[in-house]
């Protein structure tokens, strides 16, 4: 398991992509904090912008759920990556550079469980120091449905949030590449 590494949050979202595509437009919103695509997953963040720290582990299968309350919220779904190179990206800076890449087995399916404590503290607010911790973890598995393991808050201001939407063609150079990124998916 990789340490912790501080990812860049715009728009209260960051990635597990694949290949870095993020085909937003097919998003399953219905858990509220894993959002499998048609391939890679968005993970849905208490705050709006900021940095939160994040943990990455490939497994060879599904670790026991933790009994302890150290995690405030679990949910598992499936993410296929089509071309086996699954990563936890900033969808504004791309891959986290010291995090493991996660498709360890290539192109296939995969499970992908998201681990979270902190995202109530400063719901759809900015931070500037990360107070939300992930642990994202995957195994190779068949395509199965989503599975919230635990969920402990009201996710009112996630499970109703808007999808991502692309930045006006007048936005900064990093914004615009964001906007192509979303497009093209």
């Amino acid at each position: 398991m990789s340490a912790a590494h501080n990812v860049y949050v715009p728009e209260g979202t960051f990635g597990v992509l694949d290949a870095g595509e993020i085909p937003v437009q097919t998003a399953d919103w219905s858990n509220g904090l894993a959002l499998p695509m048609a391939h890679g997953a968005l993970i849905v963040t208490g705050i709006h912008t900021g940095e939160i720290r994040a943990t990455a582990a490939s497994l060879t299968g599904p670790p026991p759920v933790p009994a302890d309350d150290v995690w405030e919220e679990i949910v598992e779904v499936s993410v296929h990556a089509p071309t086996g190179s699954l990563r936890v990206e900033s969808l504004e800076h791309g891959p986290v550079d010291g995090l493991a890449p996660l498709s360890p087995t290539g192109p296939g399916w995969y499970r992908l469980r998201v681990h979270v404590r902190g995202r109530n503290i400063h719901p759809d607010k900015t931070s500037p120091e990360p107070i939300e911790d992930y642990l994202v973890t995957t195994w190779p598995a068949p395509q199965a449905g989503a599975d919230s393991i635990r969920m402990k808050h009201d996710l009112a201001h996630t499970a109703n949030a808007p999808q991502p939407q692309p930045p006006a063609p007048s936005q900064s150079k990093e914004q615009e590449t964001l906007r192509r990124r979303l497009l093209r998916g």
